[in-house]
């Protein structure tokens, strides 16, 4: 049997010393003091110390996902600026409105350039191309700008304009690709007569429009209906005589609207037969194959019921219905009077269209010129 060991009551001055002891070991742990174990102390301060560094870190990751989540948007609308190498642009991914560029302009526009950086970026779409292929762009915007640099790149062979700035806009439909392209064109160069009616054509006839009604509709959204009028008239040329016409672009509106009118006539192949008479040199020489047939054209009687330009009436066929009103054998009557601002001539009738008062503007511009 086990000698049982006889437990003896500490002394007072035991019970101070342990007292002491544990009195200086709070002391140099609090977390004893405050009924926590050091191990679990431990673990509170890693904790602590692990939630800080956590708020830090989703700090930065939230300030990065927003920050990429702007630069994504600003991809997608097209507002970032990219140096894009010249030989990743096709500048014939679009027909242009533009028909001719005057070299002289040229010339300025890549001495500009070459003295002071190129100050508007170009403006482009992606392509689709095929799996393995480097990335392609269609030119947009900036035709000149991108022939100015790549001249300059051919005859410096700088690496400088070995690429150029543009902006990247996001995949569009064509219809919106064309209505950009000529407001760009509009608002930095406008645009000839002939070169409105042309790229209007165009457009319908690749599908980005119902038809050229629509498209000089579209287009020229934001012109006046006497605009709009023009522009149908100079599509007509275009349409009709495009492939005839050597200098189309030096068209003034006036003589425009007069081939149109005489084109409405019925008068294309005869048109056409005048200007394969001989190659003119300049626009002055096409003009005179074209105005004997004009003349003739306008010296015939009218057919009724026909549209175009209207010709003058034999004077029993309008009358002065009072001193201030012309009533002419079409049903159009002119009203004329004055305000505080000047003379007023008002015209009514149905027979009355956007085509015939665009004619009429252009010949009281020739009238009063003269």
């Amino acid at each position: 049997m086990a000698k049982r060991r006889r437990l003896e009551a500490p002394t007072s001055a035991d019970l101070s010393r342990i007292e002491e002891t544990f009195r200086s070991e709070t002391h140099e742990r609090p977390s004893l003091a405050q009924g926590i174990a050091p191990i679990a102390q431990v673990v509170a301060d890693s904790a602590t110390l692990a939630n800080l560094e956590g708020v830090e870190a989703r700090a930065a990751r939230a300030k990065a996902e927003a920050d990429a989540a702007r630069l994504h948007a600003a991809e997608e609308r097209g507002l970032l600026i990219a140096e894009i190498p010249l030989n990743q642009i096709d500048e014939g991914a679009m027909i242009r409105d533009r028909l001719v560029m005057s070299e002289e302009d040229m010339l300025e526009l890549r001495l500009s350039i070459a003295a002071h950086g190129l100050r508007l970026p170009i403006e482009v779409f992606e392509m689709e191309v095929a799996p393995g292929q480097g990335p392609r762009y269609g030119l947009l915007s900036g035709y000149r700008r991108l022939h100015a640099v790549r001249a300059l790149f051919g005859l410096s062979q700088d690496a400088k304009y070995a690429a150029i700035r543009a902006l990247i806009r996001p995949r569009t439909e064509a219809n919106d690709a064309f209505v950009s392209m000529v407001e760009e064109n509009e608002v930095r160069e406008e645009l000839s007569h002939f070169e409105r009616g042309r790229i209007a054509v165009i457009a319908a006839n690749q599908g980005a429009f119902a038809n050229t009604e629509d498209a000089v509709n579209k287009l020229f959204a934001t012109g006046s209906k006497a605009k709009r009028s023009k522009v149908r008239s100079f599509a007509l040329i275009f349409e009709e005589l495009g492939d005839m016409l050597r200098f189309p672009e030096a068209l003034s509106e006036r003589r425009g609207l007069l081939i149109s009118g005489a084109l409405r006539d019925g008068a294309e192949a005869r048109l056409r037969q005048a200007l394969s008479a001989r190659v003119p040199a300049d626009a002055d020489e096409e003009w005179a194959l074209i105005e004997p047939v004009l003349r003739t054209i306008e010296a015939a009687p009218r057919e009724p019921g026909r549209g175009g330009r209207p010709r003058s009436k034999p004077k029993t066929q309008y009358s002065w219905s009072d001193e201030q009103a012309l009533r002419t054998s079409s049903g159009i009557t002119i009203r004329r009077g004055r305000d505080g601002a000047g003379h007023v001539l008002r015209l009514e009738g149905e027979a009355l269209s956007d085509d015939l008062m665009a004619i009429l503007m252009a010949e009281i511009q020739a009238l009063l010129e003269n």
